[in-house]
């Protein structure tokens, strides 16, 4: 009997032990948004790169899991959604988790709707462009990174100091119609600034060149386009203000409720990176100005804040 129990147990044991040793073999398989420089690119004929492909890549060699990237197009129109985008991405098992994404209140609801169209993937047939997939709930990591939106100058006014919005007054300002950005700048202090403003169309005007170009002084953008554009442009003219609208988000992981496990163990080397200081440097290894993530760590109604400054 002790021997046949002895064997009980030692069956039982390589029976515990498989799920877990075949956990480790499968790929963390993350997915990353392919334009979203310089958290994450991924273009042809260049190697893939960015900050949350660096992180990523961290978080897998200490959970001992090689990284699987499924690389993604988030297309910035009226009948996109990110959150059921990174939902029908993630509930169709095409990743585990999906990085950079923006912390709010709207962008964690629990979905209205029982099912969602995939974005344009990497490897995508025609036939996963036309199916809806049935979404689940998604839930956050801890947050790695703050993003918020900057002030940035042209060469004409690069010597303007700005502590707040209404430091731009009298200049010649430039902003992308419909965005976060215009409704800020529209908004300041009862419309004060809307004479000084010119709308360019977002996706025809190159914002940012037109800024060098000493077409405009000012513009308003988040901190990470304006990283990217100086990763491109290593003698630009145009400079940072070194102001930070109040108003951000905190990015991080989303995973469905249902891999609940999974985000615990992220969470938990998260945590150990941010305290050794890794996170901050693979920022700046990537050209990213880095701010750790704040308080409130998810956004709530940002428009509403922005109409109550």
């Amino acid at each position: 009997m002790r021997g046949f129990s002895a064997g009980v147990i030692a069956t039982a044991l390589l029976l515990a032990m498989a799920p877990a040793a075949r956990a480790a073999d499968e790929p963390l398989k993350v997915c990353l948004d392919e334009d979203l420089p310089p958290l994450s690119a991924h273009h042809r004929g260049k190697p893939d790169s960015g900050f949350d492909v660096a992180l990523a890549q961290m978080i897998a060699d200490r959970l001992g899991r090689p990284l699987k990237i499924q690389w993604f197009e988030s297309k910035l129109d009226e009948d996109s959604s990110p959150q059921l985008e990174a939902n029908a991405l993630l509930s169709d098992g095409r990743c585990s988790l999906v990085g950079g994404y923006a912390l709010t209140k709207d962008s964690l609801v629990v979905p209205g709707v029982k099912t969602a169209k995939l974005p344009d993937f990497e490897g995508a047939t025609r036939d996963d462009r036309r199916r809806r997939i049935p979404i689940g709930v998604l839930v956050p990591s801890q947050p790695y990174i703050y993003s918020p939106m900057t002030i940035v100058l042209g060469p004409k006014a690069k010597d303007r100091k700005i502590a707040d919005i209404g430091d731009v007054a009298g200049l010649r300002i430039a902003i992308e119609s419909g965005t976060l950005g215009d409704a800020i700048l529209m908004t300041f202090d009862k419309g004060r600034l809307i004479d000084d403003i010119t709308h360019l169309v977002p996706g025809r005007s190159d914002l940012l060149g037109e800024l060098e170009a000493g077409k405009f002084d000012v513009t308003l953008l988040d901190l990470r386009r304006f990283d990217a554009y100086r990763a491109g442009h290593p003698d630009t003219k145009i400079t940072a203000s070194g102001y930070y609208y109040p108003i951000g988000a905190n990015r991080g992981y989303v995973a469905l409720e249902s891999d609940k496990a999974l985000l615990e163990a992220v969470n938990k080397v998260l945590s150990d990176l941010q305290g050794a200081g890794k996170i901050a440097e693979l920022g700046q290894a990537v050209g990213l100005t880095y701010l750790a993530p704040r308080e409130p760590i998810i956004l709530g109604d940002v428009w509403l804040k922005i109409l109550n400054r």
